[in-house]
């Protein structure tokens, strides 16, 4: 069995299930900071090369980024919750939970609502780019590798020092 019910009611995720959802979270998490990584070499280096043709394929390949970059949001949030869920950290317990919980749908969100696009317009900029040398203004995809690694760096962070303590609920704690 993966849980069990402890005398107050709640389950919890036995060591072993735990251990194998942990692994999975943390897996999700390095391949997105990866994924970001690679996301900020193919907007920077079209800024500091003078080689239209690196620039026209780095601008071109973006848009093959989104759908990695969102499922390994959406399973380090799967993974997240489970986590939260099934341990004594709890969903809304504490406040590093909460603040990292809220970076992930946040940054999850963002991938769908403004980075998809973006990158899909890189990808038209870099095939214009590459057929008569006109130099797109990358002002917009600046913005999302910088916002996106710090806001993984401050989770990562979070989840190590667990700053801050309880969510305090009815002015009382335990």
């Amino acid at each position: 069995m993966a849980t069990q019910v402890l005398p107050s009611g709640t389950w919890r995720m036995r060591p072993r299930t735990r251990k194998g959802v942990l692994v999975a979270h943390i897996v999700a998490a390095g391949a997105w900071i990866g994924l970001d990584v690679m996301l900020a070499v193919l907007v920077f280096t079209p800024m500091l090369t003078s080689d239209v043709a690196l620039a026209a394929l780095c601008y071109q390949v973006l848009p093959l980024l989104t759908w990695p970059i969102l499922i390994s949001g959406l399973a380090c949030l799967a993974t997240g919750v489970v986590l939260g869920i099934g341990t004594h950290h709890g969903l809304v317990r504490y406040w590093w939970v909460v603040a990292k919980l809220v970076l992930n749908v946040v940054l999850t969100l963002l991938v769908l609502l403004l980075l998809r696009p973006g990158l899909d317009e890189a990808a038209q900029a870099g095939r214009l780019l590459a057929g008569d040398g006109a130099a797109p203004d990358p002002g917009n995809l600046v913005f999302p590798p910088i916002v996106s690694g710090v806001s993984l760096v401050v989770a990562t962070v979070l989840a190590v020092y667990k700053p801050w303590g309880r969510v305090r609920r009815g002015g009382a704690t335990r």
